[in-house]
C-alpha cells in the first residue's frame, strides 16, 4: 500500500531546530539558517529559500587534487530552508565534534558539515609515495560532520600497545592525534613474484580510533 511508504524514517518532517540530522541510513537532512557546506553534487532535494554556490579550494588545494586524485570539492548552501544530501546510495553517519576534537577524513567520504568546523587539506605524514602522496582533509572545531561510505563502516580502536594497519583504499578517517606511516607486509621478492596484493598498508599508532569501510574496491570504480 502507498501508506506503507510513510514510515518515520522515510517521511520528511519539518525540522525542530537548525542543523544536521540523519534522515535515514543513506541520507542526511540539514535545516539551514545561514550557511553550511556540502560535497558538490550531493544535494538530492531542498525546500525554502536556499542558494547553492561552488566553493573553491584555492590554488594549493587544486594542485593537490590534480596530483593525487584526492581533494574536497565543496559547495556552500546559504539561506533559510531544508536540504537533503546523499551520495551514490552510500551509508551516512554523523560525527559530533567537541572542543579539542580533530579528525582526518578522506575527501571522497565527506558529505556535509557545519560552518563552525574548520578544514584543511594536508599530506598524511609518513605516507609519501613516489609520484605523489596521500592527502586527506583535517577537520577541527566544534560542530557536526556527515561522512558517507559505500557500506556500514567499522570503527577500530587504536592504542599504543596495538597499532592498526589499514588498506589505503578502505580507510575513511582516523583520530588526527595518531601517528601514521607506511607498512610493508611482503618482501620485495614476494611482490615481484606476485603475492597476495596486500603489499603496503597505512600504519596508525598512538591513542584513538580508525574508521574503515568493509570494501577494498575504490568508490570511483564501484560507481562504474
Amino acid at each position: 500500500m502507498i501508506s506503507d511508504l510513510f514510515s518515520s524514517e522515510n517521511l520528511a518532517q519539518p525540522s525542530a531546530a537548525p542543523g544536521m540530522t540523519l534522515q535515514n541510513a543513506k541520507s542526511v537532512k540539514y535545516a539551514v539558517n545561514g550557511e553550511m557546506f556540502a560535497r558538490q553534487g550531493s544535494m538530492i532535494a531542498f525546500r525554502g529559500n536556499l542558494q547553492f554556490e561552488r566553493k573553491g579550494q584555492g590554488i594549493g588545494g587544486m594542485l593537490k587534487r590534480a596530483v593525487t586524485g584526492e581533494g574536497l570539492a565543496l559547495m556552500s548552501v546559504r539561506g533559510q530552508g531544508e536540504a537533503w544530501f546523499a551520495h551514490q546510495g552510500g551509508h551516512c553517519f554523523v560525527v559530533d565534534f567537541e572542543t579539542g576534537d580533530a579528525l582526518t577524513v578522506n575527501g571522497r567520504n565527506v558529505l556535509c558539515f557545519d560552518p563552525s568546523l574548520s578544514y584543511e587539506i594536508k599530506m598524511v605524514k609518513g605516507a609519501g609515495m613516489t609520484g605523489g602522496g596521500l592527502f586527506n582533509s583535517l577537520f577541527t572545531g566544534t560542530g557536526k560532520l556527515a561522512i558517507v561510505c559505500d557500506a556500514s563502516p567499522v570503527i577500530i580502536p587504536v592504542s599504543p600497545q596495538a597499532p592498526v594497519y589499514v588498506d589505503t583504499d578502505a580507510v575513511v578517517g582516523w583520530s588526527a592525534s595518531l601517528d601514521t606511516g607506511l607498512h610493508r607486509s611482503q618482501s620485495v621478492g614476494s611482490m615481484i613474484r606476485g603475492g597476495s596484493g596486500e603489499a603496503v598498508q597505512l600504519k596508525l599508532s598512538g591513542e584513538g580510533f580508525v574508521i574503515v569501510r568493509p570494501s577494498e574496491v575504490t568508490e570511483t570504480a564501484a560507481a562504474h
